[in-house]
């Protein structure tokens, strides 16, 4: 009996590819958290046989894999679905983080017109992040395998239409409805409309977090960036980009640092730029202040676009989402 694990990032296939609990497992790179989603048709393009509309790197969706990887199953040249059709059976390995439950709810969907797959397809939820876990940890665990029926793949279709939609009106909907069935996904999409802007602050509740490092006396931006952790939401190039976009990119802005350097000298360590609170930066942390009364916004939330004219928010201590 063949077996294909597919994971909801590269992290954790790696350590599931070493377990030998499957004869192949293979992870997604695709981010859903952060910026412009892709569109139906870039995702589709990624997933099928390679050729000359993969003219890119990371155009295809097995350009990480190594090429002997899947010998026996095919080449690296080969389709998402050809893939899953050579299996006996596919377990779906879900990591806890909000963009892994979205990879999740965007598989699901995909799959659900081909019976031909999904009736060998099953659901692992994980408790922890696997990458954080030594392969034969792994290979002991004990978790539920869930075998996927039709409400597992109708609720992922309504959740992945819904976050995809152009406001975040039918996700806020989808909580007022049953998603045990996928048991993490609820959480998940709390932990993003806690991504959108805050009622008062106008801030993300990532960046929130960076305010807080910055206040606690941290100045340096790699260490400041480690906020992150304390969501799981961003990626480190994310926070980066969050962070450089409140210390460089406000106008008044939110945090003050030294921007004579480049990227190259970011990434090589050779800058000695700190970063400090400025007054507007300690106003909002105090909630003193609104970002966007000082700035423009032009921002993604799924497929909802943000701006100051159409900007959609986040009561944290109500859980209520606040129309334009």
């Amino acid at each position: 009996m063949s077996h294909l694990i597919l994971a909801t990032n590269h992290g954790a296939a790696a350590v599931l590819g070493r377990s030998n609990l499957a004869n192949i497992a293979l992870g997604f790179s695709v981010r859903f958290v952060w910026g412009r989603l892709p569109s139906e048709e870039e995702l589709a393009i990624a997933l099928e046989p390679r050729s000359a509309k993969h003219s890119r790197t990371g155009d295809h969706w097995l350009d990480d894999v190594e090429r002997n990887s899947l010998i026996g199953f095919g080449s690296p040249d080969i389709g998402f679905l050809q893939l899953c059709e050579k299996f006996d059976s596919i377990e779906v390995w879900a990591d806890v983080r909000p963009n892994d439950q979205l990879v999740l709810v965007w598989l699901l969907d995909l799959l659900r017109p081909y019976r031909e797959i999904t009736t060998k397809l099953s659901l692992v939820h994980t408790d922890d992040m696997v990458a954080n876990y030594a392969p034969e940890a792994v290979a002991k665990w004990k978790l539920p395998v869930v075998k996927v029926t039709e409400n597992h793949l109708v609720t992922a279709s309504r959740a992945w239409r819904a976050y995809r939609a152009d406001t975040p009106g039918p996700c806020f909907d989808l909580l007022m409805t049953d998603m045990t069935v996928l048991p993490r996904l609820r959480s998940a999409l709390i932990a993003m409309f806690e991504e959108l802007p805050d009622s008062t602050t106008g801030l993300s509740a990532s960046e929130m977090d960076l305010l807080e490092f910055v206040n606690d006396g941290y100045t340096d931006p790699r260490v400041v960036e480690e906020a992150r952790w304390l969501r799981n939401v961003l990626e480190e190039h994310e926070a980066r980009e969050a962070l450089l976009e409140l210390a460089e990119h406000s106008v008044p802005p939110v945090m003050l640092g030294d921007p004579a350097f480049d990227n190259e000298d970011r990434y090589f360590g050779r800058s000695e730029w700190k970063v400090t609170l400025t007054e507007l930066g300690r106003s909002l942390l105090a909630r003193e202040e609104d970002m966007w009364r000082h700035n423009p916004i032009r921002r993604w939330w799924g497929g909802t676009e943000l701006t100051n004219e159409r900007l959609w928010r986040w009561d944290r201590e109500c859980r209520l989402l606040i129309a334009p």
